[in-house]
C-alpha cells in the first residue's frame, strides 16, 4: 500500500539452558562480534528448576549472514550453553502459515478471520479443515480453501488421517483447533508438538462434560474463563499459553454467560496464537514462558 513502511526485518532467537553465569554475555558477545544491532531482549531464570531463559530479537541487517547462517553460527553457542532442542532462530521476513480446525460454532472461526481482513493478525490462513460444512461459505467468502472431512461415529481413523495430510500440505507454523470437537490422537499430538493450539473455557476441571456453562450457572460462579494452550496426548492439558476471565453475577442467565465465554474464548485465542507465531513462548515440561 502507498505510503506504508514494510516492518524492520529481525531475526528472533530463543533459547532455554540450565542457569549459570555468564549466560547473557556469551550470547551479547557472540551478536556483537557480528555486528549484530539487538532490538529486544527478555530474560527469566526459573528457581524451582534451575534454568534459564531468553529471547533475542536482532536486526537482520545488521549481520552479514542470512538466518541459516546464524542459525548454524549460533548452534555453537546453544551448545556451549547446553541449551535443549527447542532452541530456535526465526526469520520475521518468512509469512507465518495457518490452517485452522473447526467443527460447528463459529465465533474463534469469525474472529480470526476478521483479525486477518483487517490486517491485524498478518497471516496467511491457508486452510480451514471442519467435520461439518456449515462454516464453509463464511470461509470461502475469505478467499480461503475449506476441506470438509466427516467424521463417522466409531472409527474415525481415516477421517483424521485425511485431515493429517491436508494439515501436512501447507506445513504450517500452527494447527489451530478453533473450537474443533474431536480428540486428536497420540500420533497427531506428537507430529504437531509444540504447533497445535486448543481454546477452551476454563471451567476443567471442575465442571466436565456435557453443558459446562449450565453447570456453573446451578453453582453460581462469579467468574467465567477461557484457555489457550498447546495439545498433547493429556486431554486439555497442554502446556497452557494464555489464559483470561471475565465476571458474570447472579443476573446473568445461561445464555449471558455463554456469551461472555465465547468473548474471552475469541480474545485468549488470538493471543495466543498471536504470541506462538511471534515465537515468544518457550515451553519447558508442561510449563511455559511468555516474553
Amino acid at each position: 500500500m502507498p505510503g506504508v513502511t514494510a516492518p524492520e526485518r529481525r531475526y528472533v532467537i530463543t533459547f532455554g539452558c540450565p542457569d549459570r553465569t555468564g549466560i547473557i554475555a556469551r550470547i551479547s558477545g557472540f551478536l556483537a562480534e557480528h555486528g549484530g544491532w539487538i532490538v529486544e531482549a527478555a530474560y527469566h531464570t526459573d528457581p524451582d528448576t534451575g534454568w534459564f531463559f531468553t529471547r533475542q530479537v536482532v536486526r537482520a541487517d545488521s549481520l552479514p549472514f542470512d538466518a541459516a547462517g546464524l542459525r548454524a553460527r549460533f548452534g555453537e553457542v546453544a551448545a556451549d550453553l547446553s541449551a535443549d532442542s527447542s532452541w530456535q532462530v526465526s526469520d520475521t521476513g518468512e509469512r507465518r502459515r495457518v490452517v485452522i480446525l473447526v467443527s460447528k460454532a463459529g465465533h474463534c472461526l469469525y474472529d480470526l478471520l476478521g483479525r486477518v481482513a483487517s490486517g491485524e493478525l498478518d497471516v496467511d490462513i491457508a486452510a480451514v479443515i471442519g467435520n461439518h460444512d456449515s462454516l464453509a461459505d463464511i470461509t470461502r467468502a475469505h478467499g480461503i480453501p475449506f476441506h470438509h472431512v466427516p467424521f463417522p461415529a466409531g472409527d474415525k481413523a481415516a477421517a483424521f488421517e485425511e485431515v493429517r495430510k491436508l494439515v501436512g500440505e501447507h506445513e504450517p507454523h500452527a494447527v489451530v483447533l478453533a473450537r474443533f470437537m474431536q480428540i486428536l490422537p497420540a500420533g497427531l499430538c506428537r507430529e504437531w508438538a509444540g504447533r497445535a493450539i486448543n481454546i477452551h473455557h476454563s471451567f476443567l476441571p471442575s465442571f466436565i462434560g456435557a453443558k459446562p456453562y449450565h453447570q456453573a450457572h446451578t453453582r453460581g460462579v462469579k467468574l467465567v474463563g477461557a484457555t489457550c494452550h498447546y495439545v498433547t496426548a493429556d486431554l486439555d492439558a497442554g502446556p497452557i499459553i494464555e489464559q483470561d476471565v471475565i465476571r458474570v453475577d447472579h443476573g446473568d442467565s445461561v445464555g449471558d454467560m455463554v456469551r461472555k465465554g465465547r468473548d474471552i474464548e475469541k480474545v485468549t485465542l488470538a493471543r495466543g496464537l498471536r504470541w506462538h507465531l511471534e515465537n515468544r513462548v518457550l515451553v519447558h515440561g508442561n510449563r511455559t514462558v511468555v516474553f
